[in-house]
């Protein structure tokens, strides 16, 4: 492999936040389903695959084929009321430029259905920053197990210890620690003592304009 750096995004509440709006669509189907399941609860369920997530409140319910159907109406419920409001986090645009103009290859892991990744990374015109794309459909384990990021660095010949990844979420950094991979956190959904059990974290940061962020280049 390569020794250049590579940065590896995490996609929701990474680079765009929208999970309060993931929450909300889980909480109303499974609600209409007959979960009982408060929004903080709600909170704490959204990661992983949605066929693990739905596996989880609902064991032995559905068949693999109706969580399927199920995942692809709550996508598209999501991304309909989203589309008003999708946008990068802000100082994202000028961040991934700067990458690029260092040389610095980049790719997205994330826990999303090819569908979700292809509506916000399409619809904000970004996908030319990209030489991989790790989602939910090409990999076997979820999050906090590393392979979504280790399938990145593969694919863009990079060292995972010359790997930054930028998450969210727990799970997520759980998964960069356990591929050996240093993280910059985003508090779109966390708060930075709800990472104090992992020593892999760079900085915490609110968005792309933090100047911490000029130490990577």
């Amino acid at each position: 492999m390569q020794s250049s750096t590579a940065f590896l995004f995490d996609l929701n509440g990474t680079m765009v936040d929208d999970m309060h709006y993931h929450i909300k669509a889980w909480h109303k189907i499974l609600t209409d389903l007959g979960a009982n399941l408060t929004l903080q609860q709600m909170k704490e369920e959204c990661y992983g695959k949605n066929d693990e997530l739905l596996e989880r409140i609902f064991p032995g319910r559905f068949t693999m084929e109706e969580k399927k159907t199920m995942s692809i109406d709550k996508e598209s419920t999501y991304q309909k009321v989203y589309q008003p409001d999708l946008a990068l986090i802000k100082g994202l645009d000028t961040f991934l430029n700067s990458a690029t103009a260092n040389g610095i290859q980049m790719a997205i892991g994330s826990a999303a259905i090819q569908m979700n990744i292809d509506f916000v990374i399409d619809g904000l015109n970004i996908r030319p920053f990209f030489k991989s794309i790790v989602s939910a459909d090409d990999v076997i384990y979820s999050k906090p197990h590393p392979e979504t990021y280790l399938k990145c660095s593969d694919q863009l010949k990079v060292d995972p210890q010359n790997c930054i990844v930028f998450e969210d979420a727990l799970k997520g950094v759980a998964a960069a620690q356990n591929a050996g991979m240093q993280t910059v956190v985003l508090t779109t959904m966390h708060a930075q003592e709800e990472f104090s059990e992992f020593n892999n974290i760079l900085c915490f940061i609110k968005d792309y304009t933090d100047p911490q962020l000029n130490q990577f280049f």
